[in-house]
């Protein structure tokens, strides 16, 4: 693999990785800076996307446009929908959906999108190596899920939500830009993974966790794709 896409969500998630980069240049295409160098050898491109999936969405087809990317990694945070996972553990988004997506007016399931579907799902080659790398860090303590995360333009609090979500879509965790980032790799065919390390579980009181959790759980990301990186 040449070049490795890495898209992050908020600077707190990017800054982890762009410690463990060399040889960085940056490029400001757009308002948005895109950040170029090496980790383990491997040519890297990293951008801070912005919150939510217009921004993940938008930053995603501008590093396809104008670089040569053969796969695209999407780390960062999540709240558990899963009562079986707890902070710090990793889920990796086999499939991924909006949770929010709402055309059933007209006959379609919850989170169906016309010419994407109701769930893109990450590439499994790719899904294999992260399981590696993550089984070779040393003192795992934490849990690795590979399941169900779906995207919304909500910062998840209610408990009530967490419960519809993961009744409807069997979800593992909720975020604000996986699945829009899968859509746009999906319709452009490049490959992609979407990695979530769990920062705070949704009830009432769960932004607090989130930026007590929000360092933790952006070095563990970064962890996972040094020694990914290193396997390729």
């Amino acid at each position: 693999m040449k070049k490795m896409g890495i898209i992050a969500a908020m600077q707190e998630e990017m800054i982890e990785i762009k410690k463990i980069m060399t040889d960085i240049q940056e490029k400001n295409i757009f308002e948005l800076i895109y950040t170029t160098g090496k980790i383990n050898d491997k040519e890297i491109v990293l951008v801070e996307a912005g919150v939510g999936k217009v921004n993940a969405a938008r930053a995603t087809q501008i590093m396809i446009d104008n670089f040569e990317i053969d796969a695209i990694i999407n780390v960062g945070s999540a709240g558990a929908t899963n009562e079986q996972l707890n902070i710090g553990d990793i889920v990796i988004g086999k499939k991924l959906i909006q949770h929010d997506f709402d055309i059933t007016a007209f006959g379609h399931p919850k989170g169906y999108i016309s010419n994407v579907g109701e769930y893109v799902e990450s590439d499994e080659r790719l899904i294999k190596k992260i399981e590696k790398a993550i089984s070779d860090i040393k003192e795992n303590d934490f849990k690795i899920k590979i399941g169900t995360i779906v995207s919304g333009d909500i910062f998840c609090t209610e408990i009530k939500m967490k419960e519809k979500v993961r009744t409807k879509f069997n979800a593992d965790a909720i975020e604000m830009e996986g699945a829009a980032i899968a859509q746009v790799c999906k319709l452009d065919k490049v490959p992609f993974i979407i990695i979530r390390s769990i920062s705070d579980n949704p009830n009432r009181n769960n932004n607090i966790t989130f930026d007590q959790f929000l360092e933790k759980a952006s070095k563990r990301c970064a962890e996972i794709i040094k020694k990914y990186l290193q396997i390729l």
